[in-house]
């Protein structure tokens, strides 16, 4: 199984009063990349909708997009990649700042499975803390 945790920001949690656009997939982490559906670059804002079940059994659809208008015309500002429809599970699982937000799937699975670690827990797996090749600031880790 493979496992990636995130430390959630004020903005991914709507603490901040911005509109939150999902949280985002740093462009540079190709394993994260891979473990998530392929998105063709050359559609305008491909995504797909991806089944994640909480530790609870509730199935969420959430939105993986690829917002990327900047490599389409008309060109616009934005190249990134997001997870999107997390609002809601968010506020009732009482997600705050610095609170850790897992995904993972067993190989060959369809289904993700995702949770809110809160801050004051520890995950239930080791951190990978092997060599850094580039420093990801999303806030995005994998657990082994």
């Amino acid at each position: 199984m493979k496992k990636f945790l995130k430390s959630l920001s004020a903005n991914d949690v709507g603490s901040t009063g911005a509109h939150m656009g999902g949280i985002l997939i740093p462009k540079g982490d190709r394993e994260l990349l891979a473990f998530l559906p392929h998105l063709d670059p050359n559609e305008y804002n491909p995504s797909e909708w991806i089944t994640c079940v909480t530790p609870d059994g509730r199935e969420l659809r959430l939105r993986y997009v690829y917002y990327n208008n900047r490599l389409h015309k008309p060109k616009g500002t934005r190249n990134e990649y997001r997870i999107t429809h997390l609002t809601k599970y968010f506020k009732t699982e009482g997600a705050k700042e610095g609170d850790t937000f897992e995904i993972s799937k067993e190989s060959g699975g369809t289904h993700y499975r995702i949770n809110v670690v809160k801050a004051d827990q520890e995950p239930d797996e080791p951190i990978d803390e092997g060599p850094v090749r580039i420093k990801i600031t999303a806030g995005w880790r994998r657990a082994h």
